[in-house]
């Protein structure tokens, strides 16, 4: 008697019908909160004319920089201990009460408070989102996944800083903050329902230096809170602070990331060193680009701006290149290629101080940057899950995102210092140079990703 044969099993994709809400939900969790990093920075200005507060503008950023770097930390001890979903709810809702309490504030001390909460619903939710990935979603579609994030990014991007001007214009300036709650509470809602199976991970509890982390942790985020404001000083005050700062960081910032992270070590500390190397040579790059091409080759602010959102969309090719090329033989290639690719498009791109290179070639050099940050991105997210085990995802989650955050914020304060005295060619080639030569380290480093197997005895 014939039997038929049974029929392989198709994997599941990210919007498979058990995944699909949860999908949609935290696409939408994460484009809002790329929309609110966006807008508000148009939205600022008007907001401390408005509110007489711009001694506080600094504190403003900072502040909500500072408190996402302890609610991070946080987050990832608590997704360990009892599972994503509670740090999910909390991140939404102070997100949303952030907002509230600075779309509604009549005074700029208040507004600063409110951007303060924002940032701390924002640390806790986006570590709950690395975890989530790692605990619902089927190891197969962790490229996928991280590449539906990063693209996520991509409409804030586009049309975050004009849709934030036309609200401003139009509606005033507290709608910016007041109209993003109607939206994150529906995108929580639709990933609810997969959360509730996901329980605490086997034998999780409270690490044994779990209160030391948590006091490392304000540590490291008064040291950029300090590093942000003094920043944006002048003369010897922003010398002081900013040396502080960094003095602040070196002590703190090691104890929060894996050990091994300052050597390089093979594995996890590797990739949470090439995260934050990229992050600091892409923002460090990035911020010089609109004024080396206005001030330098007589370029309109929207046509400055055009080479930013093109670095954008060219990060989301990465990122879905990434999601659907063929499994490589070594993980270290993506990183290594992606690391390289940034480093050369920044090269390419500080070509633009020769008045006889055309402006589209340093904008494609500039592309070519965007496109090494999607191959990048991704790429060592997945691995961190991966060298993750499930009692550490939050951990490392946590680890992998304060690496960017502190190395992004290292060298902005940096740039600005450097540019701070007038740009001139010499300010911006010495920038770009830093952050090129940042991304080939990246490069070389890579191969430390891979850890090497230990021969069968």
């Amino acid at each position: 008697m014939l039997i038929d044969p049974v029929p392989p099993v198709a994997p599941e994709g990210i919007f498979s019908r058990r995944l699909r809400a949860m999908t949609v939900g935290s696409v939408a969790l994460i484009s809002l909160l790329a929309f609110e990093a966006l807008a508000v920075g148009t939205a600022m200005p008007t907001v401390a004319r408005s509110l007489d507060g711009l001694a506080l503008y600094a504190l403003a950023f900072g502040g909500s920089f500072a408190s996402g770097v302890l609610a991070m930390v946080l987050s990832g001890i608590w997704c360990d201990v009892r599972g994503p979903r509670g740090p999910m709810w909390h991140g939404v809702a102070w997100f949303v009460a952030g907002l509230l309490i600075a779309g509604t504030a009549p005074v700029m001390s208040l507004l600063v408070v409110g951007r303060f909460v924002q940032g701390f619903g924002s640390g806790l939710l986006m570590v709950a989102l690395y975890v989530i990935v790692g605990r619902v979603y089927p190891e197969s579609t962790h490229r996928r996944v991280f590449a539906a994030f990063a693209a996520a990014w991509v409409v804030p991007s586009l049309v975050g800083p004009a849709l934030a001007g036309l609200v401003v214009e139009h509606l005033g300036w507290r709608w910016v903050f007041l109209a993003v709650p109607a939206v994150a509470v529906p995108a929580v809602l639709l990933v609810n329902p997969g959360l509730r199976s996901v329980g605490a991970p086997d034998g999780g509890r409270a690490p044994r230096d779990a209160v030391a982390r948590i006091g490392w942790a304000c540590g490291a985020a008064a040291s950029a809170a300090l590093l942000h404001y003094g920043g944006q000083q002048r003369g010897p005050l922003a010398v002081g602070l900013v040396v502080a700062a960094l003095v602040g960081l070196l002590v703190c910032a090691p104890r929060l990331l894996p050990a091994g992270f300052l050597r390089a070590g093979r594995g996890l500390p590797t990739v949470v060193g090439l995260r934050g190397l990229a992050s600091a040579a892409f923002v460090g790059a990035e911020v010089v680009i609109p004024l080396l091409l206005s001030r330098e080759r007589g370029l309109s602010p929207t046509a400055a701006g055009i080479a930013l959102t093109v670095g954008a969309v060219s990060w989301s090719l990465g990122s879905w290149l990434q999601g659907r090329l063929p499994e490589p033989r070594s993980r270290a290639t993506l990183p290594r290629v992606g690391m390289l690719c940034i480093g050369t498009g920044v090269a390419v791109f500080a070509l633009a101080l020769w008045p006889a290179v055309p402006v589209p070639v340093a904008v494609l050099g500039w592309s070519l940057s965007g496109l090494g940050m999607g191959l990048t991105y991704p790429t060592l997210s997945v691995l961190t899950l991966e060298l993750s085990a499930s009692g550490e995802q939050g951990r490392n989650s946590s680890s992998l995102q304060l690496s960017d955050a502190l190395f992004a914020a290292t060298v902005l304060a940096s740039t600005g210092a450097l540019l701070a005295g007038g740009p001139d060619p010499t300010a911006y080639l010495t920038a770009l140079a830093v952050s090129a030569g940042l991304a080939l380290l990246g490069s070389t480093l890579a191969g430390r990703v891979v850890v090497p197997a230990v021969p069968a005895r």
